[in-house]
């Protein structure tokens, strides 16, 4: 369950504090997805990256599974992120030395997990038809080759939370469509709670419910 009650988020500027979120309230449970849409500098991202605990609130409550992320201590918080939360972001944020196969492994590396994660990594890449793709590197991806990837390893630890930041903004019509396929039958899969972002009408279409970042606030269409 994640729950958002009251969330606000203000940045500082020599002529006062801007509000970015102002009284955002959501809960959502597994299996949920959910699209936001809304123009740049809305506080879509914003929001996002406070759900996955990458930046903090001014003022509210964010838990997820019961856990509130602003209450633990800096080596518990990179745990709960590392355990809790999975993220796609724009640039899919490979490691270009590193093969396909490894990208996908790197959040299990500080993982407390004693799983097989290669068997893991691997089901996954079968699951995003990259199989055959496992020893290659990033640079000989297409785009949406390497958005899967990034898919893939956004769902390695088995996340509660999936959070995606314009996971189709940098691909053609053809890879953002199989993208977002992929994204939401793995979604369907896995049984994770999905929050996506997004300027495509296209792609929020894809999501039984959507909302819109209107004046600071987050309102279902």
């Amino acid at each position: 369950m994640l729950d958002v009650i009251d969330l606000s988020k203000d940045y500082p500027t020599p002529r006062g504090p801007l509000p970015v979120l102002s009284h955002v309230s959501l809960r959502l449970s597994r299996g949920d997805s959910i699209a936001v849409m809304g123009p740049s500098g809305s506080g879509k991202s914003t929001l996002l990256h406070i759900l996955g605990a990458l930046d903090t609130p001014t003022s509210g409550k964010v838990t997820l599974d019961g856990a509130d992320p602003f209450e633990l201590d800096d080596r518990s918080l990179a745990e709960f992120r590392n355990e809790k939360v999975g993220f796609v972001f724009q640039d899919h944020c490979l490691l270009p030395q590193c093969s396909v196969l490894e990208n996908v492994l790197t959040p299990t590396l500080v993982s407390r997990s004693k799983d097989d994660r290669h068997s893991q990594a691997r089901s996954l890449l079968d699951q995003v038809g990259l199989s055959e793709r496992i020893d290659h590197r990033p640079a000989e991806l297409s785009g949406g080759e390497k958005q899967r990837v990034a898919i893939a390893r956004a769902l390695i630890n088995e996340p509660a939370l999936l959070l995606c930041d314009e996971p189709t903004g940098n691909l053609d019509s053809k890879s953002a469509e199989t993208v977002a396929s992929m994204l939401l039958d793995l979604h369907a899969r896995k049984q994770t709670i999905l929050v996506v972002v997004t300027h495509s009408a296209e792609l929020a279409s894809r999501f039984p419910v959507r909302y819109e970042m209107i004046e600071q606030q987050v309102r279902q269409i």
